[in-house]
């Protein structure tokens, strides 16, 4: 039974360093995709990785609760990438054209925005000072729901979307020999 590493670290991260060949499953995504993916992967030694081992042992339980368990074989690398880094194993490293994380990419945004409508309502018309006022409003709305609807938006930007590499790394890793 040959072994498939699934990272459930979010496209961001998976972008900026990995286990060689691993497959890419979003923790965030994990439940409406790994019923499909797993299907693919029958026979195969499922090793659940992450940053720390945290996310991986909730895929592991979701997994495990899929109903696949006859097919796979399903474990957690405890320690995550930060102890397979430590015990000195090969990482793929910084795609130098993975964007800034998501998060980042919101923050940057939201900050531009909050100065543009503060100095605009400074300078230009004090009515400009609602729009800085609504920025402040959708961002305590996400803190209170965790519902972001701007990172919600701009994961949908076409250098936020998953890549081509990671269909194939995917498709690769199958237990269709390749041929997807």
């Amino acid at each position: 039974m040959s072994q498939v590493i699934i990272d459930v670290r979010e496209k961001d991260e998976f972008a900026a360093e990995h286990a060689p060949d691993s497959v890419n499953i979003p923790l965030s995504s994990f439940a409406a995709i790994a019923p499909g993916v797993l299907n693919q992967l029958k026979d195969r030694k499922i090793t659940f990785m992450c940053r720390s081992g945290a996310r991986a042992s909730q895929a592991q339980a979701i997994a495990s609760g899929l109903g696949f368990n006859d097919a796979h074989s399903y474990d957690v690398f405890e320690g995550g990438l930060m102890a397979w880094k430590l015990q000195g194993k090969q990482i793929s490293q910084h795609n130098v054209k993975a964007p800034l994380p998501l998060m980042r990419q919101v923050q940057l945004l939201i900050g531009a925005m909050v100065i543009a409508f503060a100095l605009l309502g400074a300078f230009v018309n004090s009515t400009f000072a609602i729009g800085a006022a609504a920025v402040g409003a959708g961002l305590f709305l996400a803190g209170a729901t965790g519902f972001c609807a701007l990172a919600t938006l701009m994961g949908k930007l076409p250098w936020n979307r998953g890549d081509l590499l990671a269909q194939k790394r995917m498709c690769a890793a199958s237990s269709n020999n390749g041929a997807c």
